[in-house]
This record gives C-alpha cells, sequence and structure tokens, in this order.
C-alpha cells in the first residue's frame, strides 16, 4: 500500500497555495475594474442596448466591456439610475462627455456617483473630456464661480479623482478637494498640423486676443514658427456695462464721517483692431481652447484674410459649436477648422465639411490603465510646462 508520509503531504500543500496564490495575483494585476458609460441617448431603458455602447474608444483600446448600467429619465424628466451588477470594493471610471443639454448631463454624472457611492464602490473616478461651467471660473460683478459649485457637488456626490482635458484656467484644479488631471490636447493637433496641413513651415500662428497669446506661442515655440496678436475692439468679449457699484450710494440723512475720496478708475478705451505680427502670403492658423460662439473667429479671419493671409485654419480642443456655427464657419473666410472629439460633434460635421476631427481617445484611455495600475501619470505630461 501506496503511503505518503507528513513531511511529503506538507510539501504538497505548499505547491498548491504557491501556485493558487499565484494565479490570484495576476487576476488583480491584470483584471481590470469595471468601466461605466453613462450617456445613452435613448430615454427609454427597454431601448437601452449595451451592444450600442460598444464603439466606446476607451473601452475599445483597454479590451474592457462597459459595465451594465441604465440612465434614462422619468415621464416628470427626473434622472434615474440603475446599476445592474455588484461594485462593492472596486474602483469605477464614468465616462461623461457632455452634449447640448449640459444640465442633464450633470444631474445624469451626479446621480450616478452618488449611486456607486452607495453601493460601496472603493474608487469613484470621473473621465469628463470636457469640464462643462469652466468658463465661468472668475467673479463677474455680482455673479458667482459655477465652477467652484460644480466641484464642490462633484466631491460631494462622490468622485475622489477626476480625469479631464485642457481646462479653460488652469487654476480651476485649485476647486477640487480631490485629485485632477489636467490632459493636453495640444501634442495631437500639433501632430495634425504637421501631417495635414500642406507647407505648415510657411504658417504663422495666431491669437485671436491677448488673453490667447499664451497659448499661441506655445504652438508657435513647439513648431518654430512665428507669432501674431489680433488685438483690438472687435476682439474684447466683456462689454463694459454699466454697474451698480459705480452709482452713486444711498442718501441717508446722517451728520457723522462723510467718507474718503477715492481716486477714480480710468475707463477703458479700445483701441481700433491690429495684427501684430506679418502674416501676409502665410498661413494663419489660429488656436484656442474653445470654439463655441464662431462670431469672434469670423470676425479674426475676415481681418487676417485683408491682412494677406491666403489660408486659415482654427485650432481647438473642444468644439462645442454651438446654435448657427456650422452655417457661419462654411460661409466665412475659414479654410478648416480642427477640433478633437472630447465633445460629440457629428451633427455639426454634417452641416459644415470643413469641419476636421482629432481623435484624443488615446491618452485617455492611457490615463485610465495608469491610473489604474498604480503608475505614475508623469509620462503623459512629459515636455509639458507651466504656462502650457
Amino acid at each position: 500500500m501506496f503511503k505518503i508520509s507528513r513531511l511529503e503531504c506538507q510539501k504538497c500543500w505548499n505547491v498548491f497555495f504557491f501556485f493558487f496564490f499565484f494565479i490570484a495575483e495576476l487576476i488583480y494585476q491584470w483584471g481590470f475594474s469595471f468601466l461605466y458609460h453613462n450617456r445613452l441617448n435613448s430615454p427609454n431603458p427597454a431601448h437601452v442596448r449595451l451592444d450600442r455602447l460598444r464603439n466606446v474608444s476607451e473601452c475599445t483600446r483597454l479590451g474592457v466591456e462597459l459595465g451594465k448600467s441604465v440612465v434614462f429619465q422619468e415621464s416628470n424628466r427626473e434622472t434615474r439610475v440603475d446599476v445592474k451588477e455588484s461594485v462593492r470594493g472596486q474602483t469605477i471610471f464614468i465616462i461623461q462627455t457632455i452634449p447640448r443639454d449640459v444640465n442633464t448631463a450633470i444631474m445624469e454624472l451626479l446621480v450616478m456617483a452618488y449611486a456607486l457611492k452607495t453601493s460601496c464602490a472603493k474608487n469613484i473616478i470621473g473621465v469628463i473630456p470636457y469640464f462643462p461651467y469652466s468658463k465661468q471660473c472668475k467673479m463677474r460683478k455680482r455673479g458667482s464661480i459655477v465652477c467652484k459649485l460644480l466641484a464642490s457637488m462633484l466631491a460631494k456626490a462622490g468622485l475622489t479623482h477626476i480625469i479631464t482635458m485642457d481646462l479653460h484656467q488652469k487654476e480651476i484644479q485649485g476647486f477640487f478637494s480631490f485629485p485632477v488631471d489636467n490632459l493636453r490636447a495640444s501634442p495631437f493637433l500639433i501632430q495634425y498640423i504637421q501631417e495635414e496641413i500642406p507647407d505648415y513651415r510657411n504658417a504663422i500662428i495666431v491669437a485671436k486676443s491677448p488673453a490667447a497669446a499664451k497659448r499661441a506661442q506655445s504652438y508657435a515655440e513647439r513648431l518654430r514658427l512665428g507669432l501674431a496678436v489680433i488685438h483690438g475692439e472687435a476682439q474684447c468679449s466683456e462689454s463694459d456695462m454699466a454697474d451698480g457699484r459705480h452709482s452713486p450710494p444711498c442718501v441717508r440723512n446722517t451728520t457723522g464721517h462723510t467718507g474718503l475720496e477715492l481716486p477714480l478708475m480710468m475707463a477703458k478705451e479700445k483701441p481700433p483692431i491690429t495684427v501684430v505680427g506679418d502674416v501676409g502670403g502665410r498661413i494663419a492658423i489660429i488656436v484656442d481652447d474653445i470654439i463655441d460662439d464662431v462670431g469672434d473667429f469670423v470676425a479674426a479671419a475676415e481681418i487676417l484674410k485683408e491682412r494677406g493671409a491666403y489660408k486659415i485654419y482654427i485650432m481647438a480642443t473642444h468644439g462645442l459649436l454651438s446654435a448657427d456655427a456650422p452655417r457661419l464657419i462654411e460661409e466665412s473666410a475659414i479654410d478648416e477648422v480642427v477640433v478633437t472629439n472630447t465633445v460629440p460633434h457629428e451633427v455639426q460635421k454634417l452641416q459644415c465639411p470643413k469641419i476636421k476631427t482629432v481623435d484624443v481617445s488615446m491618452i485617455l484611455a492611457e490615463a485610465i490603465r495608469r491610473i489604474h495600475n498604480g503608475e505614475s501619470m508623469a509620462y503623459l505630461f512629459r515636455n509639458i510646462t507651466v504656462d502650457d
């Protein structure tokens, strides 16, 4: 009869446990957490099909499937979220693009994040390529800093990290109480200039206003091109409207101190529109972070044409292209508008063939992979300076 000693039995168990924990470690290292996408085109949950969402570029590049979730609106327009699988103790990535209905998209993101938080998800990371309300990041007269309000709402809903791209102002990152990775689209747009614009060496980078000069300077230095800046009345985006602060105070029957006589601030006098830099006989490339109301861009293109530029391109990260933007672009002197796919704009492309798209899903997918694996994000920010 075959007998096994206690020592040999112990060795067998040790080998078994070694392979068991080795396989478990491999599963842990290579198994991605669920990836959620909470923007569904159909408001009717009965028509939601997960296979309709397989074309999400980030999931395709990562080789993972979207998590099972449903987001829809009730008949009274309330947002409802239904998570179809367990997320307890897992790291969840919510991919939220911002369509035309900005407020509904924000509400969907908040409800989804809170649903995952109450379902005991370990980490909830929002992938928001275009961060809404980013233009409202400064106090305007008696307005409010809505961007700060939105950051507080996201934190309260349960988000622990955000991946975004080209914030309107880098200082917006200070509004959040959790980490923010502000990726850059400029490498993709610069690559497009080098590969798709013939004779780009004869181009000049143009800032449509002095406020955009830093961004334009970054492009010009990397492409080894010249720089021009449009300055003047037509490019001023803020009207100096009458404000109640300039009105006299209420008359009070007081006999005390009449107050100090403070020096008055001189009113701004806007100079006539000028182009600082020579654009004659060259390709003009206007760069900015957002193109929404294209009125300023159309006016800038007309000025550049008058100054002798023979081709005009517009490069921007976020192509919101609201209202009649496609029609205005088609009828203008602009030859091509190049934007990334951080914001859906398929309808606008059908209306205007001048609109081109650059895919940036590669860098978003790589950011997700690195955060999931605990790897450094420094590679994604190589050669990025403070002024970029």
